[in-house]
Parts: C-alpha cells; sequence; structure tokens
C-alpha cells in the first residue's frame, strides 16, 4: 500500500479505521470519498456498524476484509492496536454522543484519532479528550472540513498578514431549510438523531451547523470568543431542540460581532458565510461561491480574488488542485484536511516529514474543544435571558 509523492519518493499510505459510517449513512461516504482522493490513505479496518449483519455487509462493500469488520469499536481498538499492519488513524463519523466514548477507547490504545464535528457533546468530554490527547501524546484532528477551502485559507493569510488593520468585526453565518418540515418526528433518519438531546447534545442547529460557522470565523480572523450573547429557539412546534440561533458575539482582540444559524430557513440549502471587516479592508467568502473571495480596501473599488487565478497565492495555491475556472467544492476541500491530516499523522510518528506551519491549518482537539465551549456557552446565555456568557476555553 504505497502512493509516490511529488519527487517520485514511494511512501507507505496511512492505515486508518473508520467507526460509523456503514449502509444508509451520508457523512461517513464523504469522508471516504476525501480520503481517496491523494490516495495518501488506506481504509482497512471498520466498525461501520453496531449491527453484525449490517457492519459485515457494509465493509464487504468497501473491500474490508471480514477479519477486520467489528461489530463493536472496543473490540476493534483493541484488535488494532494488538497488529503489527493495525491501523495508525481511527475516523469517527457516527452521532453526537458516541464521540467521546469511542475516541476515548482508540486513544488509549495508542491509535491517533480524526473525528467527525462536535468534538462531544458536553464539556466535561471536550476537556478530557484534550488531556487524554496530550498524555497519550497522540494526534487528534476534528473535520471542521470548511478550513480545507483554498480560498479560506488564503483569507487566513491575508488577516495573519495585517492587510486588513485592526480586526473590528466578525460576521457568520450558516443557514439551511432542510428542517423546516417536522421530518424529526416522521422518522427521518439524519433527522431524528440530529434533534434527539440524548444524541445531538444541548443544541441542534448549533452542534450540527452553526459550529462550522463559528470555527470558521476563528480560523480566519485568528481570534477566539470571549463571551456571548444567544437566543436559541425552535422553530418547529414540539421539536425537541432548537432549530435557530442568533448570537451577539465578543472576540479576542477587541472585535464584535455576530453569529446565525438556521436549519428552517426556506430556499438556503447550504449557506454559510464569513465576513471580516478590519480598520484597512474587508474580506467576504461565501461557501455557495467557495472559489472567490471579495477583498475590498477601504477607499477603492473591491475585487474578486479566484482560486489560482491572479492575487491568488501561498496556501490557496498549495492546495488549489485544478487551475482557474475548473471548479472546485465540497470534496476537495475535505480531501485537502485529509491530505494534511495523513501528513501530521505519518510525521508524528515517525514515518515523514511535514513543512513547518502546515499543522495550523488542520483544526485539531483543541479547536474541537472551543467548539464545544462556544455552543455550551451559547445554550446557558440563552437560558440567562441572552445574558454575555464566558466562552473562552480555560
Amino acid at each position: 500500500m504505497v502512493y509516490a509523492t511529488a519527487d517520485g519518493a514511494q511512501q507507505q499510505r496511512l492505515r486508518v479505521g473508520m467507526v460509523g459510517g456503514g449502509q444508509g449513512a451520508f457523512i461517513g461516504a464523504v469522508h471516504r470519498l476525501a480520503m481517496r482522493l491523494d490516495d495518501r490513505i488506506a481504509l482497512v479496518a471498520g466498525a461501520l456498524s453496531s449491527h453484525p449483519d449490517t457492519a459485515a455487509a457494509s465493509a464487504a462493500e468497501l473491500g474490508i476484509a471480514p477479519d477486520r469488520a467489528y461489530a463493536d469499536y472496543r473490540a476493534m481498538a483493541a484488535a488494532e492496536a494488538g497488529r503489527p499492519d493495525g491501523i495508525e488513524a481511527v475516523v469517527i463519523v457516527t452521532p453526537n454522543h458516541l464521540h467521546a466514548p469511542i475516541a476515548t477507547a482508540f486513544l488509549e490504545a495508542g491509535i491517533d484519532v480524526i473525528c467527525d464535528k462536535p468534538l462531544s457533546t458536553t464539556l466535561p468530554e471536550a476537556e478530557a479528550l484534550v488531556a487524554l490527547t496530550a498524555a497519550r501524546n497522540r494526534k487528534f484532528i476534528v473535520t471542521l472540513n470548511n478550513t480545507g477551502y483554498a480560498m479560506v485559507r488564503q483569507a487566513r493569510e491575508m488577516v495573519a498578514a495585517g492587510e486588513l488593520g485592526e480586526i473590528v468585526a466578525i460576521h457568520a453565518a450558516y443557514i439551511q431549510d432542510w428542517l423546516t418540515l417536522p421530518i424529526d418526528a416522521e422518522g427521518q433518519k439524519q433527522a431524528e438523531w440530529r434533534t434527539d438531546p440524548a444524541r445531538a447534545g444541548e443544541s441542534a442547529v448549533l452542534a450540527d451547523i452553526g459550529v462550522h460557522a463559528f470555527n470558521l470565523a476563528a480560523f480566519i480572523s485568528g481570534r477566539q470568543a470571549e463571551a456571548v450573547s444567544a437566543d436559541l429557539f425552535t422553530a418547529v412546534p414540539g421539536r425537541r431542540l432548537d432549530d435557530n440561533a442568533h448570537l451577539l458575539v465578543r472576540w479576542t482582540g477587541g472585535a464584535r460581532g455576530t453569529l446565525i444559524a438556521s436549519q428552517t430557513s426556506p430556499g438556503h440549502y447550504n449557506d454559510l458565510s464569513v465576513r471580516i471587516h478590519g480598520s484597512k479592508a474587508s474580506l467576504e467568502w461565501r461557501g455557495t461561491a467557495p472559489e472567490e473571495l471579495r477583498h475590498a480596501r477601504y477607499g477603492e473599488e473591491a475585487r474578486t480574488i479566484i482560486r489560482g487565478g491572479f492575487g491568488s497565492a501561498g496556501e490557496a495555491q498549495r492546495v488549489s488542485r485544478m487551475p482557474a475556472a475548473h471548479p472546485e467544492g465540497y470534496i476537495e476541500a475535505f480531501a485537502n484536511l485529509y491530505r494534511d491530516a495523513a501528513e501530521i499523522i505519518r510525521a508524528h510518528r515517525g514515518k515523514g516529514e511535514i513543512a513547518a506551519g502546515r499543522a495550523s491549518f488542520v483544526p485539531d482537539v483543541v479547536d474541537g474543544a472551543r467548539g464545544v465551549k462556544f455552543v455550551a456557552a451559547a445554550v446557558a446565555s440563552a437560558k440567562g435571558g441572552g445574558a454575555w456568557t464566558p466562552a473562552a476555553l480555560d
């Protein structure tokens, strides 16, 4: 299981296993597509379902050997840790409430972790994962995949280079319409667990999509949330968790801003956006047009920087796969994250090198914990009538 690097050298693919993502699941297939794109990762084991028959059938569809198809993640962690060709990392794509116990089992077995967001459903769990990752000296990557877009990374570099001046305001939004009707009450699988407090956590809309908007705002701006004032509400009668969130946010460095998340806004399929306003200029990026970054200097006509085109540079050029006007999108961004994750884990295991600063572009367990703290602070604020609530991770 080798691949050739750009200079022709042969490298072993990173061996991974997956927990969750079996037949009928959505996000597991997305992760598998992304990890295949650069051919640097080999999926060799899986506990793809807690139902033995489904686990075995799902593994067979993916070409996983029968002796490495498990129906229990604990058995998988123990068995793979004991194999000379065992997995080097586990990919966790289960409902939210299982993220922490699964990650804990594999960290304790000495296996690195790649986990879908959110990191966990409670802050104590998130903090425990941060501590355990450090104690076991493992790598823990959280797939906040929008950080993989080329123009998102360009925006981050422009802010860090001071091109916007002092950051004044940070606004983020993630707006969808897929929960406008009570499909959760009708048994739709993806909606049903995402609105169940026992599996989704304290907030549905923030844990599902709001955390992406929050992470993207922090990633690009280089700031962290200090405090939030939140209003969370449920638009669909009888729904067990919120489906809308409106927040005011105080960021480090004195910036102020807003965050809006909605899953009941007709006509918005997957509308993610971030706007950063500084004393010299502003940036705006939208997930519906990911190839473009709007840059407006005060007193000058705004320009649109196109991925792969004039003005696109640095990290954006490195992660671009196609020339300008050959569109890239969601899977490519996800794949950028997986390519970097493979390099980070291989380098940590002494099997390769990674460029200085590369790891800073990939969300880790601390970034995941910040997202969990943000959600917890928003829920506490909403319960307190919108009272300003500390949101910084201790």
